[in-house]
């Protein structure tokens, strides 16, 4: 599957390893960067999402979708991500999604853009049809700057998802080029996911990354051996 990501906002949150083991599929574990796991609140805009190379799939291929995510080792040190829920504005996509054993919720997702030039600011809003839960947050990248730490990368840069169906645990694989990766200032924040998700955090995020995006694509599923 070839998926395009556009304008993409990274917010991070230091949490505890304990705090996460229980969203973990049987025999994958919370992964440690920097001496903490780590959550996070990513909005992009989905562009041209579909089946194969070079095969978009008109109108449902293209959408604005803000995920809740962990981060994961699997029992032979792949790393990846867990996705907790992942909020998208089109129906047909979720309903698809939860039949693959991804976390899809139907909510009403919209980017939000301001301002101009070096001031221009991007977020997500987010408010879900069937659960009183919602999300709006902003920042405001410097793209004169590039993001190249190696917390940053480790973040932002993970190539695969672990995921559960049917009591079987699968990594899924991605690929893509290196993230155009930029610093960014918050602007903007009022969420409410990380709490529907059971998911607590204090305080500001600790990473708050941009990116105009990139073209990626997703591999075939395999089956996690068991520890």
């Amino acid at each position: 599957m070839d998926q395009g990501w556009a304008d993409a906002v990274f917010l991070h949150w230091r949490i505890e390893a304990a705090a996460v083991e229980r969203y973990m599929p049987p025999g994958v574990v919370p992964d440690i960067v920097d001496g903490t796991s780590w959550v996070g609140l990513i909005g992009f805009r989905m562009v041209g999402a579909g089946l194969g190379r070079g095969l978009p799939v008109p109108y449902f291929g293209s959408f604005t979708e803000v995920n809740v995510r962990l981060y994961s080792r699997g029992p032979d040190g792949t790393r990846g991500v867990v996705f907790v829920t992942l909020d998208a504005s089109r129906l047909a996509v979720v309903i698809a999604a939860r039949g693959g054993g991804i976390p899809y919720v139907w909510s009403r997702c919209s980017p939000v853009t301001r301002g101009e030039g070096g001031q221009r600011e991007y977020g997500y809003d987010v408010v879900r049809y069937r659960r009183q839960a919602s999300s709006r947050f902003a920042v405001r990248p410097d793209t004169a700057r590039t993001a190249a730490d190696p917390l940053s990368l480790e973040l932002t840069a993970r190539f695969g998802l672990h995921s559960c169906l049917a009591g079987r645990t699968l990594y899924i694989p991605n690929t893509h080029t290196p993230w155009p990766l930029h610093p960014a200032a918050l602007t903007e924040f009022d969420d409410g996911l990380l709490g529907a998700a059971g998911l607590r955090v204090e305080g500001p995020p600790a990473s708050v990354l941009f990116s105009p995006g990139v073209q990626t694509q997703f591999g075939r599923p395999r089956v996690v051996a068991g520890p």
